[in-house]
């Protein structure tokens, strides 16, 4: 094939094939209960509240409410634990880590003129790391009949428009390395006589040939179709290991102001940045009943996916303080527009053996990153509605709802055929979702104890591949005049079951999910 493999000097593939799922747009679309220890203590009930340095992520009017200049910078401990259940097999991992979760200031601007019903103008600067990343989940049993061999079977027999990938895209040429051949998939540019051939698909097909986990039907036919070469029989033992790393970071510039201190209003601008790294390796091997023929018998598929990029957002909001004590509050927060860049890197290996014994393995490892071209997400949109209950100086209890509609998450450009499918996809299993957060607070002189509850609704339909989330709050905090100290816990579990790989082998582990948070945070009124 004479193709461009110049550009394997730099070890690198420029394609303009995609393989961006829904499980990639929901990561970039679901919050996290993130910002200082006061905030996550009532487990972000601030809508009607405000007056804390996160509260402006919920409702930007918030800042308003100040009547002091404020500085503060908050650390968090973010300990994951996942158990998993894979085929009755039982197993558990964990991950923890620290982070700067917040730092921002608020200075307010009290308006000298009395005769003015416009009270003060506040502006604030927050940073909160949005979603931390860090992550590792490990599942392992004996399949009964499902291999990952049907995961490359799959895009070889149907990637190009319905037919199997021709042989001469999977097998290398005279002088041709894997890597070149996988290099010129990766570019994804069909002829005449395959026109609908996708790049990720061929690539998927090439390595399961390279490394013998499929074979063409008829050897003599270039658009034969293929078959796995795994013992049959069943009883498969798989591993699946994730690890994940990165953040999500979100800096919110801030204005708000106070129309006779009874209404308050306000806005953000907020620019988002992320960096996210997943590091995946599948195993499966069997001890099924071999003869003469060579049968695959184990076999390891790696993936190493770095996402990166930026985003922007804007939110309004408005508070009302309807009586002394009541307090309502709406607050509006558009999608956020990303720009993300994706590479990706495989690796896959298998030992075939017969009755004989076992030869040695079958390598294919382009050495070679996929670097994808840029593509957009628009997340879906929310909105909240708050009432808070302030019991004079003594206490408060505050409830925030808000609705979000993930069926609405699009990639874009929607003129990419392949975004479009997975936008159509996304409309039809995702659907409108709901979270109650509930939040409450009670001083006892300098100390103040407050504690919170935390109910969101799954983004799918089914409500099973990723499930409802549920946590718990509690924190307490010491006012020192100037300075303050807060502390915070937060309880949070989810359940979810998703396929370990995309097409072909799709099943999966069911993870119950565990976050236990430790958030500190030290204040300075100015």
């Amino acid at each position: 094939m004479k193709k461009q493999l110049f550009i394997l000097l730099t070890g690198l593939t420029f394609g303009i094939a995609q393989s961006q799922e829904v499980t990639d747009a929901l990561r970039y679309s679901q919050d996290n209960l993130n910002g200082t220890a006061r905030f996550r203590a009532m487990s972000g009930a601030f809508g009607a509240l405000g007056g804390d340095l996160s509260s402006i992520n919920v409702n930007p009017a918030g800042s308003a409410v100040f009547i002091n200049n404020q500085v503060g910078v908050t650390l968090s401990n973010n300990s994951n634990k996942n158990n998993s259940t894979y085929f009755g097999s039982k197993t558990s991992d964990s991950k923890n880590s620290f982070d700067l979760n917040q730092a921002g200031g608020v200075f307010v601007f009290n308006n000298q003129s009395k005769n003015s019903n416009w009270k003060k103008v506040a502006i604030a600067l927050d940073y909160e790391n949005t979603t931390n990343f860090n992550n590792s989940v490990f599942s392992a049993g004996t399949n009964p009949s499902n291999s990952i061999g049907n995961y490359f079977l799959s895009y070889a027999n149907t990637s190009n428009g319905g037919a199997p990938v021709p042989q001469t895209y999977v097998n290398t040429q005279t002088g041709e390395s894997i890597s070149s051949l996988y290099s010129f998939l990766g570019t994804n540019l069909p002829n005449n006589q395959y026109p609908k051939l996708n790049g990720f698909a061929a690539q998927q097909a090439m390595l399961g040939y390279q490394a013998y986990v499929i074979n063409a039907v008829d050897p003599t036919n270039a658009d034969s179709a293929f078959e796995t070469n795994v013992a049959s029989g069943g009883n498969y033992y798989q591993e699946n290991s994730i690890v994940e790393t990165g953040y999500n970071g979100k800096l919110a510039f801030n204005a708000a102001t106070s129309y006779k201190d009874k209404l308050y209003l306000g806005i953000n601008l907020n620019s988002h940045f992320s960096d996210y790294r997943r590091s995946t390796v599948f195993y499966e091997d069997n001890n099924n009943t071999l003869n003469s023929n060579y049968r695959v018998t184990q076999a390891q598929f790696s993936n190493d996916l770095y996402t990166y990029g930026t985003g922007f957002s804007f939110q309004l909001g408005a508070i009302a303080k309807v009586t002394k004590d009541v307090r309502l509050g709406l607050a509006y927060e558009s999608s956020t527009w990303y720009r993300l860049n994706d590479e990706l890197s495989q690796k896959l290996y298998a030992v075939s053996s017969n009755s004989s014994g076992s030869l040695d393995a079958d390598v294919a490892d382009p050495r070679t990153t996929n670097l994808y071209e840029a593509y957009k997400l628009q997340t879906p949109s929310k909105t909240t509605v708050s009432f808070a209950y302030v019991f004079e100086k003594k206490g408060l209890i505050s409830i925030d709802y808000a609705l979000k509609d993930y069926s609405k998450t699009k990639f874009r450009p929607e003129n990419n055929s392949f975004f479009n499918d997975q936008n159509n996809y996304m409309n039809s299993i995702l659907t409108n979702t709901g979270e109650l957060r509930i939040g409450g607070e009670y001083k006892i002189e300098l100390l103040s104890l407050r504690a919170g509850y935390r109910y969101e609704q799954s983004p799918y339909k089914n409500g099973t591949t990723v499930g409802d989330l549920t946590g718990y709050s509690a924190g307490l905090g010491y006012n020192f005049g100037s300075t303050k100290l807060d502390l915070a816990y937060s309880y949070a579990k989810r359940a979810s079951q998703q396929g370990f790989l995309s097409q072909g082998f799709t099943d999966g582990a069911t993870i119950n999910a565990i976050n236990n948070n430790v958030t500190f945070t030290l204040l300075f009124e100015l």
